[in-house]
């Protein structure tokens, strides 16, 4: 669990994941949900205004997709992390998906409170 709470951008085109996602950051502990975005362009926007510390970041969006958002999130905000979702499978993700800055990819099914903190856990560095 973070020792200090993490804010979280919501970034999907869909308001049903949104929601979900919104419902499962309530109930894990030190992480909050401080807005949405529902494009690539708006979460650029959005991670520059709000500065969180995370943002789940959808692949499939309109405009600018996920990848490329989290590209340009990075090298804008390198302290900001992206953790990556869709529905593909692991080893079916889009090739640039490895290399855009992501901390992580998760499936959507998967994404639960545990698994969120354990990741998020994992890729934070070592003081």
């Amino acid at each position: 669990m973070p020792t200090a709470p993490v804010s979280v951008l919501i970034v999907d085109d869909q308001a049903f994941f949104r929601s979900a996602a919104q419902a499962v950051l309530a109930v894990t502990p030190g992480f909050t949900a401080v807005g949405e975005a529902d494009s690539g362009e708006e979460a650029i926007i959005r991670v520059g205004e709000l500065r969180p510390g995370l943002v789940l970041m959808d692949i499939h969006l309109p405009g600018i997709n996920g990848i490329e958002a989290t590209r340009r999130i990075r090298g804008a905000h390198p302290g900001t992390a992206v953790l990556l979702l869709s529905t593909y499978r692991a080893e079916d993700l889009p090739a640039d998906a490895r290399d855009c800055g992501a901390m992580a990819y998760l499936h959507k099914e998967d994404f639960e409170p545990e698994v969120l903190e354990r990741i998020w856990l994992e890729h934070q560095p070592v003081p």
